[in-house]
């Protein structure tokens, strides 16, 4: 009989006492331990088990689970001799900042020393015995949510110190989901103020502390190293790029289809496949998403459900802030193709808004795009960065950002349903009158180009808008984009299930001065581009009548839209 799956359980303690569904990751214990890095740095989108591993090497390494060889028998880790003998032998300090996600510096900075006090009162009975000294125990006392950056800076340098003098071993150190707040402070900014907080902190918990066994932090993003990690020169990063932990973080394409047979799913391997594969950590492809993967074998109900687990703000504020060129790259993307474009693993939060490239960086550090291939450091000059061709993850990531589109033109729901409305009925003049009033109220917020450099983001920003509408129109039409029909590339199709209804092919079109005197010349050559390219030959083919079929030419001048 297949486990229960336990949806959103992070404790490997309770996972293993409750017996539910879970895919054996303790080989990264022994890969972990073995290649002896002094302190760790592993990045991973959200909801990929970083939580659910660091808990897994807290209950294997530390004092407090001494003897707890239920929690490990039957899984692979516990095959070797070596490492029983490890099981529960060190102190382990756990800190997690995966809940300080505050608007302010003031707020952000308390509940990181609440949560460092609540470290030091669970661990209480350290200064009971003769092992400290007066003075330690007068700072051990004066480790609470009020504490000057002083003591704060210290306060886990100390509470290693204080564990190696009770137990007599050096102390393992976890920070898991460390730059939560570091997000958190761009978006809202407090960036430089956090920086010089947690700098310190950092430094003392790692680099100058001669207490420590091992250090191990996980997150999202790699945060620049001048930035918070300037004096720690004994970290090892790894990133999604890197090879080592490749397979410890997210399912495997063998644990998916293991576990759909198991649970009766035999048949939606390919569906459930399109939908949920495609990240690559290291050379290893075929990386499933295991929120989505869970949700499913306990729903049996495709949905996006990892897509939608947090604020997509940061990505948001990105785009929408972007220059031409970022977001003529987020058009295509939103097409289904790939774009190329440089990128550094290394995120430097104050420098975004500097750097236009930088939102690539982010997006695929957060599990959003993935590398279809890129180039070398050794493959290109001295004077330029290396390039890597991107692309959306997977069906589930382009959903979520159409549907991200989609809630940006929110601001006008009324003239949006109204457009989807006048669209299918084949009312031109409605159409214009409502996206024109999207383009008034809308496309300042994006701010829309007009000279000649920035003609391609309206295009694509309308582009990308029609295709948000797939969420509404999934139901009854098949919504496509960029595909071969004819003689050419269509920009978007609207294909009916039922081939007696209405088809639409739109084309997009920006105003160019030197060859149209008017916007109703650039409609007019919207229309022969799809007349000469017979981008209805698909639909024709399928049996669709042509006069179910409706072609629209979308011209645009800046904030000034003509649909004819």
């Amino acid at each position: 009989m297949a486990k229960t799956v336990a949806i959103g359980l992070q404790s490997f303690e309770k996972l293993r006492e409750g017996n539910y569904f879970y895919i054996d990751k303790t080989d990264f214990i022994r890969e972990w331990w073995e290649n002896g890095d002094d302190v760790t740095l592993i990045t991973r989108p959200r909801r990929f088990g970083k939580t659910l591993n660091m808990s897994m090497i807290e209950a294997f390494f530390s004092v407090d689970y001494t003897g707890r060889s239920d929690l490990f028998e039957g899984l692979s880790i516990w095959k070797d001799d070596k490492y029983r003998k490890l099981q529960g032998a060190y102190p382990v300090i756990f800190l997690s900042f995966a809940n300080i996600k505050e608007t302010d510096f003031v707020t952000t900075r308390k509940k990181i020393c609440q949560a460092i006090a609540e470290l030091y009162a669970r661990n209480q009975f350290l200064i009971e015995g003769d092992q400290l000294t007066e003075n330690d125990r007068m700072f051990y006392q004066r480790v609470n949510p009020d504490m000057d950056d002083a003591e704060a800076s210290m306060s886990i340098h100390y509470l290693a110190k204080f564990m190696r003098q009770y137990y007599g071993k050096n102390v393992i150190i976890i920070l898991d989901e460390y730059d939560t707040p570091m997000q958190e402070s761009y978006v809202n900014g407090y960036w430089d103020e956090l920086v010089s907080f947690t700098r310190n902190l950092f430094n003392a918990m790692f680099k100058t502390n001669p207490y420590l066994e091992r250090g191990i932090m996980t997150g999202i993003t790699r945060v620049s190293k001048e930035s918070i990690f300037s004096d720690l020169n004994n970290l090892e990063a790894v990133t999604t790029t890197s090879k080592k932990y490749a397979t410890s973080f997210g399912f495997t394409e063998p644990e998916v289809f293991a576990a759909l047979d198991m649970y009766g799913y035999t048949d939606r391997k390919d569906e459930i496949k399109q939908w949920y594969d495609g990240f690559i950590f290291g050379s290893h492809a075929d990386i499933y998403n295991p929120w989505s993967i869970l949700n499913f074998l306990d729903k049996g109900k495709i949905a996006t459900y990892w897509a939608n687990t947090s604020s997509n703000s940061l990505v948001g504020k990105l785009i929408r802030e972007g220059d031409e060129d970022v977001k003529e790259l987020f058009g295509a993307l939103l097409k289904g193709e790939h774009i190329q474009c440089p990128v550094d693993e290394q995120i430097v939060y104050n420098q975004l808004d500097d750097d236009p490239d930088a939102v690539w960086s982010l997006l695929l550090a957060s599990g959003y795009l993935k590398v279809i291939q890129y180039q070398e450091v050794n493959e290109v000059a001295a004077y330029e960065d290396p390039k890597y061709e991107l692309a959306f993850t997977n069906q589930e990531v382009s959903r979520m950002f159409r549907g991200l589109v989609r809630d940006w033109f929110k601001r006008t729901q009324k003239d949006y349903n109204g457009f989807v409305k006048a669209l299918l009925a084949g009312n031109r003049k409605e159409m214009n009158i409502y996206m024109n009033h999207v383009a008034l109220n809308i496309f300042s917020y994006f701010d829309a180009g007009t000279k000649p450099s920035e003609r391609q983001e309206p295009e694509n920003f309308y582009h990308g808008f029609v295709l948000g509408l797939i969420v509404d129109l999934a139901g009854e039409y098949s919504v496509t984009s960029n595909r071969e029909s004819g003689l050419g590339r269509y920009d978007v199709m609207i294909e009916p299930k039922d081939p007696n209804g209405n088809a639409f092919i739109l084309e997009f079109k920006v105003h160019d001065p030197e060859d149209e005197k008017t916007l109703e010349d650039t409609v007019a050559a919207a229309h022969q581009q799809i007349e000469e390219k017979q981008y209805e030959a698909v639909l024709t083919a399928k049996g669709i009548r042509a006069e179910n079929i409706y072609k629209y030419g979308f011209a645009f001048e800046g904030k000034k839209v003509l649909i004819g």
